[in-house]
């Protein structure tokens, strides 16, 4: 296929991330279709962070205090996540991935490895290399 050059360039990027980022939800809306692609971000931030609180969640992805509230409250029902007492003891609780939310968490880890996997069978070693380095760059910037 062909690239007309006057195409919009940044328009192009936009368009391919958009398709990414479908793809990413869909893939973790296989594992648990009921769990919301947010929340299964709010579960994998929660793992990476033993320390985190749910004030944390909503400076991180900018939201509401109320929605973090009800994500979490999700995870709470779901027996993903549980609260524990702060390092002081008491308030502010802080939030833990429970075996079976890091059992989920290990499960997607791997379906999104696979997928990566079939996606770049055909690429050389450096086009990975190079594939890896410009999204560090991109998510770097």
């Amino acid at each position: 296929m062909s690239r007309d050059t006057t195409e919009d360039l940044p328009a192009d990027v936009q368009r391919e991330l958009t398709v990414f980022a479908r793809r990413i939800r869909a893939q973790s809306g296989r594992l648990h279709p009921e769990l919301p692609f947010v929340a299964h971000s709010m579960l994998s931030q929660i793992a990476a962070d033993p320390g985190c609180r749910s004030v944390d969640l909503v400076h991180l992805y900018r939201l509401d205090k109320s929605t973090v509230s009800r994500q979490v409250a999700d995870l709470e029902r779901r027996g993903l996540v549980d609260r524990a007492a702060g390092p002081e003891g008491g308030r502010p609780q802080v939030l833990q991935v429970t075996p079976a939310g890091a059992e989920l968490l290990a499960e997607a880890a791997r379906l999104q490895r696979e997928e990566l996997d079939s996606r770049l069978v055909d690429w050389s070693e450096a086009e990975v290399g190079e594939f890896a380095r410009l999204l560090r760059r991109y998510n770097g910037d």
